[in-house]
């Protein structure tokens, strides 16, 4: 239900959110630091999974794979961070609309159900194509975008709040599942199903909702801030992003090499909040220099890093059964770090082909192609429509 408001109200308001990002649009309205931030994280993500199943395992102490997966392990949090952010954009565009708290909600609720409906549909293809060599509990396994779905779902409610406290009340909810990651740990959770725990227990296997979903909180935060400041405060919010995240970084090495620690256990490369905080001041530094330079340097014009940022579930989806299933299985475990980074450059290239075909070659395209092939003709559309 659409809840009335005054005309004059919202369109001030809408005015205000797009003129603080307007400079750093394309044509089609798209962000563009924001794809070139998500394209960033989708080669740190390419690099870290080609050395994880490719590298031999002899070569797994070595300094090129440790700083690969050092890496690799910044482009999730990169990943559930825009997510975040692009569900606060979403969420303020349906309160920009005048839409009430109860239909926002349920907007949000339909978005994590698309998310979990793509995590089951994702690895029902890789068991289908791995089939006979994947046991079906592989079907339940809790992947990043099971991880955005739950995460989602359970924060769908800060919906029915406006964009101006979701910056703080997000900004809390992130520090509280970070915070609370050691102390889930340590609970014991045998009494649930295997398959029910890894959505909440911290896992090296899984992306668990401690303490990945901190990733999604902060960006909601993130994302509501932006959309709150005006054109002239851009730059200076991003100024302030750059600093708030270096000493994220500085702050969370500095208590993590403390000699004690306020959790009886805690580990620090599976749920320690001090990861959690090196990392979201690393993914702010990130966004911060993709706003400067998209904004200043490049502008709005083609990026192959930005290119891959807007086909970025397109080429997770296709990158993981190349790299982990069975066509390249003789590769696996058996390439040394020239030729890893070798095949890595080489799935970046495939992968931003990929990418610029999906890009130029849309739905409507394809079937205007295929069509002669088959019995098959368009329906004729009625005058007026």
């Amino acid at each position: 239900m659409i809840a009335t408001a005054p005309v004059e109200r919202n369109q001030t308001r809408v005015a205000r959110n797009q003129t603080g990002v307007k400079n750093n649009r394309d044509v089609s309205g798209r962000l563009t630091f924001l794809d070139w931030s998500r394209g960033l994280a989708v080669v740190i993500m390419l690099q870290g999974h080609v050395f994880h199943s490719f590298n031999r395992t002899d070569l797994r102490t070595d300094g090129p794979f440790m700083l690969s997966q050092f890496f690799g392990g910044i482009g999730p949090a990169i990943f559930l961070v825009l997510t975040g952010i692009t569900l606060a954009f979403l969420m303020d565009r349906r309160e920009q609309q005048g839409f009430d708290a109860l239909a926002r909600w349920k907007f949000a609720l339909r978005r994590a159900g698309y998310l979990f409906m793509l995590a089951f549909s994702f690895r029902l293809q890789l068991w289908l194509f791995a089939y006979g060599q994947s046991p079906w509990t592989s079907l339940f396994k809790v992947d990043i975008l099971n991880c955005m779905g739950l995460a989602i779902g359970l924060m769908s409610v800060m919906a029915i709040f406006t964009t101006a406290d979701r910056v703080r009340l997000c900004a809390g909810l992130g520090i509280a599942i970070a915070t609370a990651a050691p102390l889930v740990s340590a609970l014991n959770w045998s009494w649930l199903p295997a398959e029910v725990s890894a959505y909440f227990v911290p896992s090296y296997q899984f992306f668990a909702f401690f303490p990945w979903a901190a990733f999604i909180a902060f960006g909601i935060s993130i994302g509501s801030l932006l959309r709150v400041v005006r054109a002239d405060q851009m730059n200076r919010v991003m100024q302030w992003g750059t600093l708030g995240g270096l000493a994220l970084i500085l702050g969370g090495q500095y208590f993590s090499n403390m000699p004690y620690s306020l959790y009886p256990k805690s580990e620090f490369w599976l749920d320690s909040p001090g990861l959690i905080v090196i990392k979201l001041g690393v993914v702010m530094v990130v966004i911060a220099f993709a706003y400067l330079w998209t904004e200043y340097a490049v502008g709005a014009s083609w990026s192959w890093i930005r290119q891959l940022g807007t086909t970025s579930l397109l080429v997770y989806w296709v990158h993981i059964e190349l790299v982990y299933g069975r066509w390249f299985g003789a590769w696996k475990e058996s390439l040394n770090n020239l030729e890893c980074a070798a095949y890595a450059a080489i799935l970046v290239a495939a992968m931003l082909g990929l990418s610029v075909l999906r890009s130029r070659w849309s739905a409507q395209r394809f079937m205007a192609a295929v069509a002669p092939w088959f019995s098959y003709s368009s329906p004729r559309r009625v005058s007026g429509d």
